[in-house]
């Protein structure tokens, strides 16, 4: 079972990468040597919800882990997401046959 979010459950593959993302956003500050604090001055948050971040809280908004981003100048990551969406092309080929 995964975590629960607003009533709702988040599934566990989902859950499992958040928390590699939320470690991926440390080991990436970590390299920067930089406190979970620089981090959220730089982004204006707190510590706490640095932490969050770093953890893969899924109640944390986008925009924060956008922010989180931003001070770790990693901000062109976000056009990452959902960039290669092979599903989506396959289904647009087939439906041009």
């Amino acid at each position: 079972m995964g975590k629960r979010t607003f009533g709702k459950v988040m599934p566990q593959a989902l859950s499992r990468k958040m928390e590699i993302m939320g470690q991926q956003i440390m080991l990436a500050r970590k390299r920067r040597h930089l406190s979970m604090q620089d981090i959220a001055d730089r982004a204006t948050v707190t510590r706490l919800t640095v932490s969050k971040v770093e953890h893969g809280d899924p109640t944390v908004s986008m925009g924060i882990y956008a922010r989180v981003l931003y001070a770790l100048n990693l901000e062109n990551d976000i056009m990452l997401l959902a960039a290669d969406d092979a599903l989506g092309r396959q289904l647009q080929d087939e439906e041009l046959l």
